[in-house]
C-alpha cells in the first residue's frame, strides 16, 4: 500500500476567479518583471507556479492562486515552472558551483530516461566529477546517482497508468531489465507496479474516521501499515481523496466502536489523539510511507520536535544534513501523508509565521496554538509542583 495519496482538495485549494483589479493578477496578465519577487502564481490544472513575468501561456485566471513566495507555493502542492524558475527570486547571487548545480539538475530533468554517469554529467556542466559531486549533493540533499534514481521512479510511476504492460512503463522510465523497475517500485509506490498500475488492485485498506479538535481524521493502514492520516472538514472528502488514488483497491471503512483494543488501527488513533493533546504515543506498528532518502530523514527529524516548539525549514535542513536542501526540505512537508504522526505542522518559516499546510493553514495555526499554549500549562504546573 502506498503512501502516494493525492493530496487534499484543501491542499491546493484556490479562491475564486481573482478580481478584475486585483493588482497581482494585473501583474500577471501583463508579466509585469517589477512584480517578480513579490509573489508567485500557481496554476490549479497543471501543479506548476511561476513569476509574474513568466512567458509562458495566460491561464485562465479561474485557475490560479497567489502565494508568497516559492516555498508557501511548494507547500501548498505546486511545483516550480521549469520555464521561469520562480524559487529562484530573491536568491543572492550565486556561486559557480551552484550555477554548476542548476545546469547539473537541469541536464539530468531533460534526460530522466537515461543513465547518466558522473563524469558525462561533469563534463556535460563543465566541472570536475569530484566537484560536481560534492556541490550537488550539499544543494539537492541527494547524490546525482540518486537523484537520477528518484527521476526514474517518478517517471515510471507516472507511466505505469498508461503504458501497455508494467515492463513497458519500466523500459520507458529507463529502467534496463522489468526486475530493476519491481525493485524500485516497493520504495517508491508502497506496492508491487502491477497493483499500482491497477489503481491498487489486490491491495487492502482498513480505515477508520474519527472527529477531533481540529477536524475529522481518516486513518488508513494496509498490511504494510500506517499509510495514511489526513485531517479534513467531512469524512466524506477524505474518503473521496482515497478512493480517487487507489480506485480497484480493497477499501473497508470500520468503525472505531467495532474494533478489538488490541486492533493497530486503534492505536494508531490514539497516537494522533496523544498529538493533539501536546503528548506522543508509541505507534502502533511500522509505517507504510515510501519516500526517499531525503524525504525519510526530514520526516524522522520532524518527529525529534517537542509539542509547543517549532523549527524553520533552514533549520529542519541543517538537522537533516543538508544545509543547503531548504526548498527539498519543504517539499518533502508537503508529501508527508501522516498528519501529525509525523508533525510537519511544526515546520514553519524563518520569520516565525506558520505558512502554508497540506490540510489546511488555519488547521495549522490552530495545531500550533493549541500545542503553544499546553506546553505554557505544563511548566505551570510544573513549577508550581517545585515550589514548598
Amino acid at each position: 500500500m502506498p503512501a502516494t495519496l493525492a493530496p487534499p482538495p484543501a491542499a491546493r485549494a484556490t479562491p475564486a476567479a481573482p478580481p478584475a483589479d486585483d493588482p497581482r493578477w494585473a501583474a500577471v496578465a501583463g508579466r509585469d518583471r517589477s512584480a517578480d519577487g513579490r509573489f508567485v502564481y500557481a496554476v490549479r490544472t497543471t501543479g506548476i507556479y511561476c513569476r509574474p513575468s513568466c512567458p509562458s501561456r495566460r491561464p485562465n485566471p479561474a485557475n490560479v492562486s497567489f502565494h508568497a513566495d516559492a516555498v508557501t507555493a511548494e507547500l501548498a502542492g505546486f511545483r516550480a515552472c521549469r520555464r521561469c524558475r520562480p524559487e529562484r527570486d530573491g536568491e543572492a547571487p550565486r556561486s559557480e558551483g551552484a550555477l554548476a548545480v542548476e545546469r547539473a539538475r537541469a541536464w539530468l530533468d531533460a534526460r530522466p530516461e537515461r543513465r547518466v554517469t558522473l563524469a558525462e554529467l561533469a563534463a556535460a556542466v563543465g566541472v570536475s566529477a569530484p566537484h560536481l559531486q560534492r556541490t550537488f549533493t550539499r544543494a539537492i540533499g541527494v547524490s546525482p546517482r540518486r537523484y537520477q534514481a528518484a527521476l526514474r521512479a517518478e517517471r515510471f510511476r507516472a507511466t505505469l497508468r498508461h503504458e501497455a504492460t508494467v515492463s513497458g512503463a519500466g523500459y520507458a522510465a529507463g529502467y534496463e531489465a522489468s526486475s530493476r523497475a519491481y525493485d524500485a517500485a516497493a520504495a517508491h509506490l508502497g506496492m508491487s507496479p502491477g497493483a499500482y498500475r491497477g489503481g491498487g488492485r489486490g491491495v487492502v485498506v482498513r480505515y477508520l474516521c474519527a472527529p477531533t479538535a481540529v477536524g475529522t481524521v481518516l486513518v488508513a493502514a494496509s498490511a504494510r501499515g500506517l499509510c495514511a492520516v489526513t485531517l479534513g472538514d467531512a469524512c466524506d472528502a477524505l474518503e473521496a481523496a482515497l478512493a480517487a488514488e487507489l480506485p480497484a483497491a480493497v477499501r473497508t471503512r470500520v468503525a472505531v466502536e467495532s474494533l478489538a483494543a488490541d486492533d493497530p488501527l486503534l492505536g494508531w488513533l490514539a497516537a494522533v489523539r496523544a498529538q493533539l493533546d501536546g503528548g506522543t504515543a508509541p505507534l502502533a506498528g511500522p509505517l507504510d510511507v515510501p519516500g526517499t532518502a531525503l524525504q525519510r530523514r526530514v520526516w524522522e527529524t520532524l518527529r525529534t520536535i517537542p509539542p509547543g516548539e517549532t523549527r524553520s525549514y533552514g533549520a529542519l535542513a541543517a538537522a537533516s544534513g543538508t544545509p543547503h536542501a531548504v526548498r527539498a526540505v519543504a517539499s518533502a512537508c508537503a508529501r508527508n501523508r501522516l498528519a501529525l504522526v509525523i508533525p510537519c505542522h511544526r515546520a514553519v518559516r524563518a520569520d516565525g509565521t506558520a505558512g502554508e499546510y497540506r490540510w489546511g493553514a488555519e488547521r495549522k495555526r490552530t495545531l500550533l496554538a493549541r500545542e503553544s499554549a499546553i506546553a505554557v500549562r505544563r511548566l505551570a504546573a510544573a513549577g508550581d509542583e517545585r515550589e514548598p
